[in-house]
């Protein structure tokens, strides 16, 4: 496969799964903020723009329609959504020849609602336009999954998306490290992530922060948590990577650093997983941007590492 149309296809996983992520956690944070008139606007607007690593802008208070401009609809951004689904169908476009008829139509037709869409947002709220991301970016994950081969250009589309959504599942964890072992805050990271139906389910509805982070860090069955996209991006690698078989046993530097992040959480001691939690978190956000560096250098040589806007989270 050609190194443009790989690169392609590994940055249409990200930018979808970008969007997806940003929508669904700014929905919950917007009902949040509607709905409890204890939260401080401008403080839970800041923090969430923290997490995403947009920078936060200095002057005046900032309120849910401020916050929504930001994180939504500002076009110049690459981390907010309406940035993410310009990126991906721009990157789709670029390579018509590998991706599905299908899988162009509906980002196509993605691009083409936003502007109507946004309009009736700014009018009505935000509620209409982020179920609207969520629905799209599903049937787009859908559709790959129906039309495509599971050749190579499948293999960088679940690269990119599996690099994404550990990253985004670690900036949520690390934005309520502070938080005690009770608090409702652990909710609306479960909600964030989507994972608050299957966690009740499996921990029968009991709710603390070590089982809420032992679920979104370490659980092997959930399709969302750091555990299981590092493995579907170590799966990739391995596919990918001819030489990952040799006898020698030498391994690229992605995936090197791939299989020591996913073998750390495989085999932590249960009861030392909140011990330094923000060191442990922080690191392994460190590790995921390093790794998604590795990989820009192994298959894309000849280009730049486009990373979220604005620095890491910090505490």
């Amino acid at each position: 496969m050609l190194a443009r149309n790989a690169e392609s296809l590994y940055w249409i996983g990200r930018y979808v799964e970008r969007a997806d992520d940003t929508s669904r956690i700014l929905n919950v944070s917007v009902h949040q903020l509607l709905e409890d008139a204890t939260v401080d606007p401008d403080h839970a607007s800041r923090q969430l723009l923290a997490v995403l690593g947009i920078d936060t802008p200095d002057g005046e208070p900032l309120d849910v329609w401020k916050l929504t401009e930001l994180v939504a609809y500002a076009k110049d951004n690459p981390a907010s959504i309406v940035g993410s689904i310009n990126s991906a169908r721009e990157n789709t476009r670029g390579a018509r020849e590998v991706v599905s008829t299908e899988l162009w139509e509906c980002l196509n037709a993605t691009w083409n609602a936003v502007p109507d869409r946004q309009r009736y947002a700014r009018r009505a709220g935000p509620h209409a336009f982020l179920s609207f991301v969520e629905e799209r970016a599903a049937m787009f994950a859908g559709l790959a999954d129906s039309t495509m081969s599971r050749d190579d250009g499948w293999l960088f589309m679940v690269l990119g998306r599996s690099i994404e959504r550990a990253d985004m599942v670690v900036r949520l964890l690390l934005s309520r490290v502070a938080d005690r072992a009770s608090s409702p805050g652990w909710i609306t990271v479960l909600r964030s992530a989507g994972a608050q139906d299957t966690y009740l389910r499996t921990y029968r509805g009991a709710l603390d922060a070590g089982r809420v982070v032992q679920f979104l860090l370490r659980d092997t069955l959930f399709p969302r948590s750091v555990f299981h996209a590092l493995r579907q991006a170590e799966e990739c690698l391995q596919r990918l990577d001819p030489g990952g078989g040799s006898r020698s046993n030498e391994k690229s530097e992605a995936l090197r650093q791939l299989g020591r992040a996913r073998s750390e959480l495989e085999f932590l001691r249960p009861s030392d997983l909140l011990t330094d939690l923000p060191r442990r978190l922080g690191g392994l956000q460190t590790t995921i941007k390093e790794i998604g560096e590795a990989v820009s250098l192994q298959y894309f040589s000849t280009s730049p590492w486009v990373a979220w806007s604005g620095a890491e989270v910090s505490l």
